[in-house]
């Protein structure tokens, strides 16, 4: 949920930069795609400290070495919250974000049907995750592919 806050505090904060007079920010639409690449690099930050074992339990077991998975996913959504501000880069990122967030999806319906928690607390509902994962992924639509 705080993943939601973050997305939304950034995209009002870039925001009124860009009515303050940043040119980068002068629209919503790029607002929010700045606002998309800070959230990416605040969840990629969770595969690399302590919470990257909670994370590792929430992968199904049907996929090998999930510490390896989580690196993996933390460096990609890294590396995609960067595409996201690099003009060149920009539509492919999406794209690729899109798949990503697609994929981990598994990750978290394994997490709510297997009881994981994380920090200590139940994985976010699938009737909240679920309208999360289709906003994020609409943004980055409307950000990247418009």
């Amino acid at each position: 949920m705080i993943v939601l806050f973050v997305l939304l505090i950034f995209w009002l904060v870039f925001r009124g930069a860009g009515l303050a007079g940043v040119p980068a920010l002068d629209t919503w639409y790029d607002s929010a795609r700045h606002a998309l690449a800070v959230m990416f690099v605040f969840t990629s930050t969770a595969h690399f400290n302590r919470m990257r074992h909670d994370l590792a339990r929430m992968i199904p077991p049907l996929f090998p070495q999930p510490k390896l998975i989580v690196f993996v996913t933390g460096m990609l959504e890294f590396a995609g919250a960067v595409g996201l501000i690099l003009p060149p880069c920009r539509r492919s990122a999406g794209l690729c974000l899109i798949a990503l967030l697609a994929a981990m999806f598994t990750a978290n319906v394994n997490a709510v049907v297997s009881g994981v928690t994380l920090h200590g607390k139940p994985a976010t509902p699938l009737w909240l995750r679920t309208p999360m994962q289709i906003l994020f992924i609409a943004l980055l639509w409307w950000t990247t592919q418009s």
